[in-house]
Order: C-alpha cells, then sequence, then structure tokens
C-alpha cells in the first residue's frame, strides 16, 4: 500500500516553508510522495481576495519542478463550491483505496481542529504529522494537545523535527505590496512569476 503526504492550503503563493515541509514529511517518515493540494474555495479564508486558481497552480508547478517525490493535485480545484477537508478525504479515500494518506499541518491546526467540519473523520482517515514543536496554546502544549485527540478521537498524530521558517504567504503579500524583496522566500522561479504578472500588488494582504 502506497504512503502519500497530503499538504493542503491556498498555496496564495506556495512559498520555502511549504517545500520544506514536504520533504521533511517526505524523508522523516518514508512516504512514497508528497501532494500539494490546492483549495478552490476554501471556507475559512474570508479575509482576502484568494487570487486565481490557474495562478495558483501554475506557482505550484513551478515551485515543485526539482522535487520528484512532489506532485500537484489539482483534486480540489475540479471540486465547485466549498471544499472541507472531511469531505476530500472521503473522496480520496473511495478513489484511491489502495492509498494511505497522511495530512501534513501546522501545529496552530492541531490546535484548531475541532472547530473543522466534521473533524473526527480527518482523524480517522488519515495520519496527521504535525510540524511545530515548540507551539503551544495558552498552557497546553502540542504534546498534550496530541494526546488529547488521541485519547477522544483515536488520532494517529506524529511530530515532524524540521527547523522552523518564519514564512507566511500573508507575510510574502505584504512584502510584495509594499517593494520588497522575496527572493529566499520563494523559489526563483516563482518569484519571477509573481513580478511577470504583477500579483500582490493591489490586493489586500490579510
Amino acid at each position: 500500500m502506497k504512503c502519500i503526504g497530503i499538504i493542503g492550503g491556498t498555496f496564495d503563493p506556495v512559498h520555502n516553508g511549504h517545500l520544506m515541509l514536504g520533504k521533511q514529511a517526505y524523508m522523516e517518515y518514508g512516504l512514497d510522495e508528497i501532494w500539494f493540494m490546492p483549495s478552490h474555495i476554501p471556507p475559512h479564508k474570508k479575509d482576502h481576495v484568494v487570487t486565481d486558481g490557474k495562478q495558483r497552480l501554475d506557482m505550484l508547478y513551478l515551485a515543485l519542478e526539482n522535487f520528484p517525490y512532489c506532485r500537484v493535485s489539482e483534486f480540489e480545484m475540479e471540486r465547485d463550491g466549498n471544499t472541507y477537508t472531511a469531505q476530500t478525504f472521503e473522496l480520496l479515500k473511495k478513489q484511491y483505496t489502495d492509498i494511505r494518506f497522511s495530512f501534513i499541518i501546522g501545529a496552530d491546526s492541531l490546535f484548531q481542529i475541532e472547530s473543522w467540519y466534521h473533524p473526527e473523520k480527518v482523524m480517522a482517515m488519515t495520519t496527521l504529522l504535525v510540524s511545530g514543536r515548540e507551539y503551544e496554546s495558552g498552557n497546553i502544549t502540542l504534546e498534550m494537545q496530541a494526546d488529547y485527540l488521541h485519547k477522544k478521537y483515536q488520532a494517529d498524530i506524529r511530530f515532524l523535527h524540521n527547523e522552523e521558517m518564519d514564512i507566511s504567504s500573508a507575510g510574502i503579500r505584504k512584502k510584495v505590496l509594499e517593494g520588497k524583496d522575496i527572493a529566499g522566500d520563494v523559489p526563483d522561479k516563482v518569484k519571477e512569476y509573481i513580478v511577470f504578472h504583477n500579483l500582490y500588488k493591489t490586493m489586500s494582504v490579510h
């Protein structure tokens, strides 16, 4: 049975932190492939206009050119309406019966997961690979949250031991809006694409 890691998000734009996370999951847990799966209409992104899907896909294809174990999945892009994680994995499991899926997330998502649409289904259908060991919420450490979710949902939660990278898509959009250089934040070809297509010059950066 193949083991596939899924990294979801808007990828607006994809950045080097995303790529580092995919590489770490691939190497640390011996996954067969990493699928980068951009959202079509993410239900939680209401605070800014999301860049056209084709352009976000274009940037992903450019970013992954040199990563043979990574591929772009247009699975969510091809769906209509809001795309919820639980629904996505239900459809993936039906279509790919011979694949075991891991879901690669940041530590903040582990604290937010119970507010998601049917979180119990997400945790039942996937292994959660979590980045950000130093993250905590209030007095609750990441390990405490993982233990709580394991006991309540029998969630299979494992940690990624990657270096911390202070990069975010929102921060990159803000840099571009302010005319700052984003070299080092995104792959060179992604930077060239952003410049050529004049992205993030006028849009909200939240």
